[in-house]
């Protein structure tokens, strides 16, 4: 019994210990690993990401959230239940990809334009997987099937509006929800030239530190992914459970990668003939709407500085990988 409760009082400790201890046993494998994280950061997410930090931060000094806000009025409320300025980082979140959304959530709630709980509750379904990357690295890239793309783009979008109006049915309006943002007089005025200058290095730095820490977080998990590999836990964990289902080993080795590093695992899991290409299509579905451990500590290192609980951003995540599944399903039995 004492043993049991001396790890469970230092279950984090000893396992940033054995992470330290399997560093250094795997040291050439965890080298190899981190250069790869090292270059899939360089080669496609710098590329991919940064211009959309950079952007982000150059709209949110013009009046296009308030434009937004108006435009969208009828809307945001009666279906998610949550203020009309909730519509900006649900585009923004949506089509530029993970953690975009996060980001957007943090700076509004930053600047006070939306309450914390209405913040925690945007958050669950306006971080989302872009269409560049669903389209162009899912469809095209891993499944060599556009339509494939097409999909589960449609089917990931659908799924992250289903989960927010599911989250504004359940739980109670925030005594702050009727935040009046239009108040803001700054929301109202565009840039001018003088002031081009300060925002731009602003935003550059800014997203900078963004960026940074997305790439470490994208080195740190091809090491841990690496570690998971070579001592056979995820071989062996896959093993159990494709016994017990009856199922290729593989698909399910290629899943549990997802859980933990979305693009690694949704790459492993397109390659893996399950017999039946829906069961990849399926579980591709499942893994974008979560966006594997990876993006969730991503996008917790971004809202932590608020001190904004990523409990209901969680739930939200699992169930939009569920309703995506559900709808991909759907969908796979209609599109033949």
């Amino acid at each position: 019994m004492k043993i049991f409760t001396f790890i469970k009082r230092n279950f984090i400790t000893l396992l940033f210990v054995f992470f330290m201890f399997f560093l250094l046993v795997y040291s050439s494998d965890n080298l190899i690993a981190a250069r790869n994280g090292l270059k899939l950061f360089a080669n496609n997410v710098i590329p991919s990401l940064f211009p959309f930090f950079v952007a982000v931060e150059l709209l949110s000094h013009t009046s296009l959230i308030y434009y937004l806000s108006k435009m969208f009025h009828k809307f945001m409320n009666p279906l998610f239940n949550v203020p009309d300025v909730a519509i900006f980082p649900l585009i923004m979140g949506t089509i530029s990809g993970y953690p975009i959304g996060a980001k957007v959530v943090s700076d509004i709630y930053t600047n006070n334009l939306i309450s914390k709980k209405d913040a925690e509750r945007v958050l669950a379904f306006t971080n989302n997987s872009g269409p560049l990357f669903i389209l162009g690295t899912v469809g095209i890239a891993f499944f060599n099937n556009q339509k494939i793309g097409l999909i589960l783009l449609f089917t990931h979008i659908l799924a992250a509006i289903t989960t927010g109006i599911i989250f504004g049915k359940f739980y109670k309006k925030s005594l702050k929800s009727d935040f009046d943002y239009t108040k803001f007089s700054y929301l109202k005025n565009d840039i001018s030239f003088s002031d081009l200058g300060t925002i731009l290095s602003d935003s550059v730095i800014s997203s900078i530190k963004s960026i940074l820490s997305v790439g470490g977080f994208v080195v740190l998990f091809s090491v841990i992914i690496s570690i998971l590999n070579k001592t056979g836990f995820l071989f062996n964990i896959s093993n159990l459970i494709a016994n017990f289902l009856r199922v290729n080993p593989n698909i399910i080795q290629a899943f549990l990668t997802g859980l933990i590093e979305f693009t690694n695992g949704l790459n492993n899991i397109s390659t893996v003939n399950c017999g039946n290409i829906n069961i990849n299509i399926i579980l591709s579905a499942f893994v974008l709407g979560f966006g594997g451990l990876s993006v969730t500590l991503q996008a917790i290192s971004l809202i932590s500085k608020e001190k904004l609980s990523p409990k209901i951003y969680i739930l939200g995540k699992i169930t939009q990988a569920f309703v995506a599944s559900f709808y991909t399903f759907l969908i796979l039995k209609i599109v033949k």
